[in-house]
């Protein structure tokens, strides 16, 4: 069986594993047999190459980042980061809808997460925002989508995986997203401020200057520790200080303190609960980035890679037209599989690719990072809108209309990142990894 045609069946094998809702560990392994099988590959190289992967201290700072992102969502950090922004935009129509998405925006620059900025907002921020007028599904949705901030804006856990598999500076990886994660903050904010002239909204009254500078000043010093954070961390990973690593591992140590001794919202029961459920995630996806990876490498070995990109040429060597079909595997793929899982699988396989048409690796970093984000908002995978359907309490139906309202608003930013090179460079370049 020709190279290419072996890896279109495993992966047919493992989209038929994943549509019956089998778990991911063996949806890989049920491909990697295939490819043992038919395709010769021999295991045992396999699983010592694999193990060796897993061993890399680089992927340390995953874990690390799991746990801190747990301990704020208890801690009551968001909370105070609410207040603290609600007394700029909170008191002008829309102002709720800005406070939620850059409070989105901070959260995932603190815990890399998509999912840390839906949970510790959403339980919070959605009944408030219904109480001022807002629709319950726009809310929902508002929030839902913003949430894939968690992964566009630095420090991400799948830009660290990205830089991992492809070799590629995981600094320059995390810079990559900034830009076209400010251009999707500008955009939803947008969006967010035309539907609420529709909005029947009960505004706050506005302040006199003196009592605004004293709840600024009374919700900053409340905030400060909030705030700190984020600065601590970039700043330490961009100043040189700290590696991602270790950059990870003082947000751990940071958000202890902070979330049982300021902030008081962990306890010894809630800390405990974080750090066994930060562990069973830690282990599920290190048990699935070691099967994808064995995967990824069988490819590799067959040099399937170098048969896709023989393939596309064969087709057309437009760069327009390859970077369109760039975008639309991964869009697939990210309708599949999450975004680490989609990276660690099909990164390597397009990199050859993207380097045959001249695509900056940081570039081609970024539009990974955008691309498979949004797979966490589209069925059927959409782990991210289950959850917020969940979080809001709305129905599916409910909330569809204003989802696709905001996915539509995010092609913009997919297309300027795929065809606009500074949209993703700018920021890297600033810094000198170009």
């Amino acid at each position: 069986m020709e190279p290419v045609t072996l890896a279109v069946v495993s992966l047919a094998v493992l989209m038929l594993l994943l549509s019956f809702g089998v778990p991911i560990v063996f949806c890989f392994s049920g491909a990697l047999a295939f490819m043992s099988i038919v395709g010769g590959v021999t295991m045992k190289g396999m699983m010592m190459w694999g193990l060796q992967q897993i061993l890399s201290p680089t992927l340390l700072c995953i874990p690390l980042f799991i746990y801190a992102g747990s301990l704020m969502s208890e801690s009551g950090i968001a909370k105070y980061l609410l207040e603290f922004v609600d007394v700029f935009v909170g008191r002008i129509r829309g102002g709720l809808g800005f406070v939620a998405t850059l409070t989105c925006a901070i959260l995932g620059a603190i815990s890399g997460s998509t999912f840390t900025g839906l949970a510790a907002t959403g339980n919070m921020l959605i009944p408030e925002m219904v109480s001022r007028g807002y629709p319950r599904a726009f809310a929902t949705a508002l929030i839902t989508c913003s949430s894939i901030l968690g992964v566009l804006i630095p420090p991400s856990t799948p830009m660290i995986i990205f830089g991992w598999v492809t070799g590629t500076n995981v600094l320059a990886c995390f810079l990559s997203t900034v830009g076209p994660g400010i251009v999707t903050i500008i955009i939803f904010c947008g969006i967010n401020f035309v539907l609420s002239r529709r909005f029947d909204l009960k505004l706050m009254p506005q302040l006199s200057k003196t009592e605004k500078r004293r709840q600024i000043a009374v919700r900053g010093w409340k905030a400060l520790p909030a705030l700190i954070m984020p600065v601590l961390i970039l700043g330490g990973i961009y100043s040189g200080a700290m590696t991602p690593t270790e950059a990870a591992a003082v947000a751990v140590i940071y958000a202890l303190p902070v979330g049982f001794f300021v902030y008081r919202g962990l306890n010894l029961r809630n800390a405990f609960g974080c750090t066994k459920d930060s562990a069973v995630s830690v282990g599920s996806i290190m048990i699935m980035i070691f099967c994808s990876m064995m995967l990824s490498q069988t490819y590799v070995v067959l040099q399937i890679p170098q048969a896709i990109v023989e393939s596309v040429f064969s087709i057309t060597d437009n760069s327009f037209l390859i970077l369109l079909l760039i975008n639309l595997i991964l869009l697939f793929v990210g309708m599949i599989v999450n975004d680490t899982t989609g990276i660690i699988l099909v990164a390597p396989l397009l990199l050859p690719l993207a380097k045959a048409i001249g695509l900056d690796p940081i570039q081609y970093a970024a539009i990974f990072g955008v691309n498979l984000a949004v797979g966490s908002l589209t069925p059927p995978y959409a782990s991210l809108l289950y959850l917020g359907i969940r979080i809001g309490k709305v129905d599916f139906v409910e909330i569809l209309p204003y989802v696709g309202l905001f996915l539509l608003g995010y092609v913009p930013v997919m297309l300027l990142t795929t065809y606009w090179p500074d949209v993703s460079l700018f920021i890297p370049r600033l810094f000198g990894f170009i």
